[in-house]
């Protein structure tokens, strides 16, 4: 997929697979470490940056990153989004700057303006002092001229949550209380500067001690990689580089909506509005920044990665589950604190190609006959199709859903306006359905191709699907053998 940071994203993944080359040597030094840096940035001549010191330690946060640690050395955190400090200092300080339009106007409604001194005349045009400026934008609202613009940072401005500022010296910086790890930014970054850990090299440490360590294929993966590649392909490229199998994740989207079913309905009789709990970046909004509404308005069932991983593990208890998908946020949602028994481990696509590049493992069509999840749990990738299989569910269990007023987010400002309304108590529907990413889960930071291309793929992928229903799937499985709900207890609570 061709996209703003094509290069960088080409750097990653081919630091990621050599990691994994080491990984599958268990050759992880020091040493190595400094030999891949060495080997990606070898001469005295830069390539991209002021000079090959400055290369070299990007190189390194790369390589830590890929190894599931902090970027930062001198500043860990537990966030899986992370700054890569030496690569995050070409955007520039100042947010609010002079243009060439301006026309030193003798009425200097700008310097009036500003309560801070800031602005001052220079020789052709007035300047902003950027130690002084407090970004209040009031300069700008009084030139004549739109003279003044705003120059906000690419990554500032994909942020949905207001979770990033700088620090002293221009530095982006994650609020942890404010992040939802929805990802955005690090595609937003036209400098690299923004990653995510990665869990590869412990998934190859798990498959080298010999464990069952099987993948769990996000309903979004069928169309990312073209037409031809369905998940019989996907499954059979994985067992190839060592996981003991794959399932289908869209199976966990027909348990998501059987029990987010049984909430609905539970909530209409009470006359209660509810959210999904599909995506982690959704929940996560929720959780920094509408705690009330996490707290009563959130669906209690877990989402559809979370239910696999319990069904798989109710089957095998020593088994080893890896989410595959576009997403970021689930590696936060495989870390939070307050779900239990969760999956162990999330990747994305491209981290995924990346592990079958460093055992030279190519994707190539296969017959597709395999089929573990209804269309609709299938469905789940896209927007709205999280609402369609719950109340698909409600039908199949004789509810009359002929009256329920849905609204349907996708991407972070509808979410906020949406959870806005709710917080008010002006929100007219009686069920959100919130999607962080455009387009559903298709449309996530990781996909490996744009969501118009797989929409198109999935086309052709989904219309040979059985049309199974969500219940009438669901009872080839032993849903009494694992909860379906985040604290994990086995009953709905009265």
């Amino acid at each position: 997929m061709i996209t703003n940071d094509k290069g960088l994203v080409e750097l990653k993944h081919q630091v990621i697979r050599e990691v994994c080359k080491l990984a599958w040597d268990d050759a992880i030094s020091h040493e190595t470490r400094e030999k891949l840096v060495y080997k990606f940035i070898p001469g005295l001549k830069p390539n991209y940056r002021c000079c090959v010191y400055k290369e070299r330690e990007i190189i390194r946060g790369r390589i830590r990153l890929a190894m599931g640690i902090s970027p930062d050395m001198n500043h860990p955190t537990k966030n899986v989004v992370a700054v890569i400090p030496a690569a995050c200092d070409d955007c520039p300080i100042q947010q609010h700057m002079v243009t060439d339009s301006c026309r030193f106007c003798l009425g200097k409604a700008c310097l009036n303006a500003c309560k801070f001194d800031a602005i001052s005349p220079g020789d052709t045009k007035m300047k902003i002092d950027p130690n002084k400026c407090k970004s209040c934008g009031q300069c700008a609202k009084v030139c004549p001229f739109g003279a003044i613009i705003h120059m906000q940072r690419p990554c500032q401005r994909a942020c949905p949550a207001d979770a990033i500022y700088y620090d002293e010296n221009g530095i982006c910086v994650l609020d942890d209380d404010k992040c939802i790890h929805c990802g955005h930014c690090i595609h937003a970054c036209p400098f690299g500067a923004i990653g995510s850990k990665i869990y590869v090299v412990d998934v190859i440490k798990a498959i080298r001690a010999g464990k069952r360590v099987i993948a769990m294929c996000a309903p979004a993966t069928e169309g990312q990689f073209g037409p031809d590649i369905g998940m019989a392909s996907i499954r059979e490229a994985l067992k190839k580089v060592g996981f003991a199998d794959m399932v289908e994740v869209g199976l966990g989207g027909d348990m998501t909506a059987a029990y987010e079913a049984k909430e609905w309905i539970e909530a209409r009789k009470e006359g209660r509005k509810m959210t999904t709990s599909c995506c982690p970046a959704f929940i996560s909004m929720m959780h920094h920044h509408f705690r009330q509404l996490y707290d009563h308005n959130m669906s209690e069932t877990v989402s559809p990665m979370v239910a696999v991983s319990r069904y798989l593990k109710s089957q095998d208890p020593d088994c080893v589950t890896v989410f595959i998908g576009p997403c970021i946020s689930k590696k936060s949602e495989v870390i939070h604190p307050h779900i239990a028994d969760n999956a162990d481990y999330a990747m994305t696509y491209g981290e995924m190609v990346a592990l079958l590049d460093s055992r030279e493992i190519k994707i190539t069509p296969v017959e597709e006959d395999y089929q573990e999840a209804s269309l609709f749990g299938k469905g789940f990738a896209g927007s709205g199709g999280v609402a369609k299989a719950v109340i698909e569910a409600m039908q199949e269990m004789g509810e009359d859903t002929s009256d329920i007023n849905l609204l349907r987010c996708a991407g972070g400002e509808e979410c906020r306006k949406a959870l806005l309304l709710l917080n008010a108590g002006r929100l007219k529907e009686d069920f959100i359905e919130g999607m962080m990413c455009p387009g559903g889960c298709i449309g996530g930071p990781s996909k490996h191709q744009t969501e118009q291309l797989v929409g198109k793929a999935r086309v052709n992928l989904l219309s040979a699907a059985d049309k199974r229903g969500i219940l009438e799937n669901l009872a080839n499985y032993p849903m009494d053998e694992f909860s379906m709900y985040r604290d994990g207890h086995m009953d709905k609570k009265e």
